[in-house]
């Protein structure tokens, strides 16, 4: 389980005009690749509301071939996702970046 602090959540415009469509933020006092807290994306087969915190587990981390850093995946603790429901969420975003998502943890769901 890991705690994070939403920083951008469900509606945050960008300085580039992306408008974020899932909740996203980061783990306090953890550090990632960029030198800066572990970012997090956080994602549901529920719509999302805009959130200041957000409690989950980690089932997945999306690496980035361009970049120095990468994103964990944090879905709520009675859900099962898997790497389409990620790339469909997160495209928003990854879609400046040649990037590829490793699961963490075995999914039985094969809903998309």
């Amino acid at each position: 389980m890991f705690s994070a602090i939403i920083d951008r959540p469900v509606g945050f415009e960008d300085s580039f005009g992306n408008v974020y469509p899932i909740n996203y933020g980061y783990i306090p006092e953890m550090m990632g690749g960029d030198g800066e807290e572990q970012d997090v994306y956080i994602i549901s087969h529920d719509p999302q509301q805009p959130l200041e915190n957000f409690t989950g587990k980690l089932v997945a981390i999306i690496h980035r071939r361009d970049d120095i850093e990468d994103k964990w995946i944090l879905v709520p603790v009675n859900e099962e996702i898997n790497k389409t429901l990620i790339a469909e969420q997160t495209h928003f975003m990854e879609q400046y970046f040649d990037s590829w998502i490793e699961m963490v943890e075995e999914s039985n769901d094969s809903r998309p």
